[in-house]
């Protein structure tokens, strides 16, 4: 995958995003802090017309709706939370406002549902004898099914250590690849860790980029092609573990699973997060960053609000007080 040139692209988007965003001055006030935010949003953000069509977001009614919230006597804590709502308008994980004092943040995307996930019990399923690989925690369970299980793609995991992993699932019948719980960090990481599963170039997604300021002006759509890793791969069974609270670049790796043939997705739905941020900032210094290149899944489908699994699995009461994993059961069953 071309991500030299991905990142090319992004450091002239981010470019033209900020000579764009200064073309117009706006005073430090209340007032002027509210319109300089709308305008960015209104010019950069890239899921405005899907959102939309998806649930009704007219940009231009939340401006009038937070506007009227807005006055020059209120203090700057008033003010970061009437701007914290208005961007929650927009329900997006990515959108975010920080200031000295707080950091705003929109989460429904995982926690207005269940957990799906619970440390105490993926303690009981790895014991104390777990391997770890830098970013990786693995093992083999008694049934000859491998397990890996990576937390975070900001932890980095060398080629290396993924040849070390796989060169030990070597005689396992099928793998279990648990990313629940990983709401994103280094899309190279996710790449990384695809590739292993990739047995020929393969077509993964497509990308756009904002042209101008209007809600519609992108490029045409780019496709992103995932090319197999030269080191050790992995051809057999897959069961790819995904909850709500996969975002961002697991999100991606989950669009790039999907898109392989031996990769069967089990849990829930991921909770989303397709568009690549940027950051800009206010005139009273306070920063804000935004979706602003949207991705989309092989087929050309948005992932902006997540992918749902092959098999919806929710980890059930009864199972837990037993301390069984349902969703780990399931995968494992799957693979025999």
């Amino acid at each position: 995958m071309k991500f030299i040139h991905y990142s090319l692209v992004i450091v002239c988007l981010l470019t033209l995003c900020t000579s764009c965003v200064d073309e117009e001055q706006f005073d430090n006030s209340p007032q002027g802090n509210i319109e300089a935010l709308w305008k960015i949003i209104d010019e950069h953000y890239c899921f405005l017309d899907y959102k939309h069509d998806a649930y009704g977001l007219d940009w231009d009614e939340v401006h009038q709706k937070y506007k009227a919230q807005v006055n020059s006597s209120m203090t700057s804590k008033q003010l970061f939370e009437v701007l914290t709502n208005m961007l929650a308008e927009l329900r997006d994980g990515h959108v975010n406002l920080t200031a000295a004092h707080d950091y705003g943040r929109y989460w429904s995307w995982h926690e207005d549902y269940p957990a799906n996930f619970s440390d105490s019990l993926l303690r009981r399923y790895m014991g104390i004898d777990y391997m770890i690989a830098s970013g990786i925690d693995y093992r083999i369970f008694d049934d000859n099914i491998g397990y890996i299980r990576y937390e975070s793609f900001n932890d980095g995991i060398g080629e290396g250590n993924l040849d070390e992993v796989f060169m030990h699932m070597m005689l396992c019948q099928g793998l279990i690849v648990d990313i629940r719980s990983n709401s994103g960090g280094m899309l190279t990481n996710a790449e990384k860790l695809a590739a292993r599963f990739c047995q020929e170039r393969t077509l993964v997604g497509y990308m756009q980029h904002k042209t101008g300021p209007g809600h519609n002006d992108f490029s045409a759509r780019e496709p992103v092609y995932l090319e197999p890793s030269g080191n050790i791969r992995w051809n057999k069974p897959v069961v790819l573990l995904t909850n709500r609270h996969v975002y961002s670049a697991a999100n991606e790796f989950t669009a790039y699973m999907q898109a392989m043939p031996l990769v069967t997705i089990v849990g829930d739905h991921t909770g989303g997060g397709a568009g690549m941020p940027f950051n800009s900032s206010l005139p009273n210094g306070w920063n804000v960053r935004f979706s602003a290149v949207p991705m989309y899944d092989a087929q050309g489908q948005s992932i902006e609000f997540g992918i749902a699994p092959d098999h919806l699995v929710q980890q059930t009461d009864s199972d837990f007080a037993k301390g069984r994993d349902t969703i780990i059961e399931f995968a494992r069953e799957l693979l025999q």
